[in-house]
């Protein structure tokens, strides 16, 4: 089974970057996918809304359903869940890309940013894996894939940015406890981080065109995540994959190079890396 055809794919934060990458992939597949973000309007330093990556998604031979949600709001995710339910007659992917970032030490880190990354991330990764499971439960081969790294406890991951750090493992906390809650009832639970930094808007606002251009396109994760997402759920689960070495073994010997935004340019390592 290599192909996402007619799966149910919800994703939160979906409206640009590496978001849009995945349900872009999925979309070549024919997969139904639900983009769940707060964008409807584009902003000028961040472009994409859950409208336009809808048109995309169809133009490319997917089916969208753009959902105005913030997912900090429980109802509003419940809706959103109901609405998929009901729309498409279930679910069989979640994608937890939804992500804050301040990249702050502790005295300069205000409590409302803190509270906003501990909320979207943490929270929002937890509240949608529970909303989704009762649906993935039902789901032929059902995963839930979270953008997050794995877990190193090291104080050199602490030390510069404590706040994002503890949200980013929040939710690679809730990989690895759910994989092994869910293990059983054949719902695999992964995580997926990059090897290098990745061209996306976020990138770009914390370092420019320089960090861009060192950077791999969004689509190196988007293609790893299809290849995880292809896996029979019970055989593939707990794990905290890095793009890389995921196409690296599906594709031995395989050139990354078309993946980065300046082949000439000295890729950057990401965090946790």
């Amino acid at each position: 089974m290599n192909t996402l055809k007619n799966k149910v794919i919800f994703i939160t934060g979906g409206s640009r970057g590496i978001g849009e990458a995945i349900a872009m992939r999925a979309a070549q597949d024919g997969a139904k996918i639900v983009i769940a973000s707060k964008t409807t309007e584009a902003h000028p330093k961040l472009p994409g809304t859950i409208y336009s990556v809808a048109k995309a998604i169809r133009e490319a031979g997917g089916d969208a359903l753009p959902i105005q949600m913030d997912l900090r709001d429980d109802e509003a995710l419940q809706a959103a869940v109901k609405k998929t339910v009901e729309s498409y007659g279930g679910i069989d992917i979640l994608i937890n890309n939804a992500s804050a970032i301040q990249l702050t030490s502790t005295l300069q880190t205000e409590m409302k940013r803190f509270d906003l990354m501990f909320n979207v991330n943490v929270r929002g990764t937890f509240a949608a894996s529970q909303a989704c499971l009762p649906h993935l439960l039902k789901a032929k081969n059902p995963h839930i894939l979270t953008l997050s790294p794995p877990l190193n406890m090291e104080a050199k991951w602490f030390e510069d940015h404590c706040a994002y750090t503890m949200s980013k493992y929040g939710m690679s906390m809730c990989v690895l406890g759910m994989s092994a809650e869910f293990k059983d009832k054949g719902v695999a639970v992964n995580a997926l981080w990059p090897k290098t930094t990745i061209a996306t808007a976020a990138v770009n606002m914390l370092g420019g065109e320089a960090l861009m251009q060192s950077s791999r396109k969004p689509e190196i994760v988007a293609d790893a995540a299809h290849w995880i997402l292809t896996q029979r759920s019970a055989k593939c689960t707990g794990n905290f994959f890095i793009d890389e070495d995921v196409l690296q073994e599906a594709t031995p010997g395989m050139d990354l190079a078309t993946y980065a935004v300046s082949p000439d340019k000295p890729l950057v390592p990401d965090f946790f890396l």
